[in-house]
């Protein structure tokens, strides 16, 4: 049964990400970000030139599927939700059920898995990439699920070390 692992940038140093990718045999990171940038210094090196050349540099290969990708308008329906909740980007613990729901018919129905797929490495484990910590607060999860769901991918789920509680913001 194939695998397909999913990770976030938040909460990792550039080294301890890497470390955590070849620790889990990950030979392909399929970046499921619109925009392939992360705000602020400490998480720079997760912007896709840096994060490409890491990734380069550590042999294991780099793909986007930017169809993936939720719009701008449905980030801001979670953003919303965020806060009136009152928890940040960083601290969220689940999705909104509207974005879970938009996300799924407005873009995840509507994409072709079939390329994702086909470069899933034979007898390797690629890893869906966007930036939050926790899987269920990330449209990753719904891509995983659907993987799992339709196409019968085990989902493992990669978090850093002690990313049991909210990270802070």
């Amino acid at each position: 049964m194939p695998t397909i692992a999913t990770i976030g940038v938040y909460g990792f140093t550039a080294d301890a990400f890497i470390k955590t990718l070849e620790d889990a045999g990950v030979t392909l990171l399929i970046d499921v970000r619109q925009r392939r940038g992360v705000r602020g210094p400490i998480y720079v090196w997760a912007n896709s030139q840096r994060l490409q050349a890491l990734l380069a540099e550590a042999k294991i290969a780099y793909s986007h599927h930017r169809e993936l990708a939720p719009t701008t308008e449905l980030r801001h329906v979670q953003y919303r939700e965020d806060d009136l909740t009152g928890v940040g980007k960083r601290t969220r613990q689940v999705l909104a059920p509207e974005y879970a729901s938009r996300y799924t018919r407005e873009v995840l129905e509507r994409a072709d898995l079939g390329p994702l797929i086909e470069e899933h490495p034979d007898g390797g484990l690629s890893a869906l990439l966007c930036v939050e910590t926790a899987a269920a607060a990330c449209h990753r999860s719904l891509i995983a699920a659907r993987l799992h769901d339709d196409h019968g991918f085990e989902v493992r789920h990669l978090q850093p070390a002690g990313a049991t509680a909210p990270l802070e913001d």
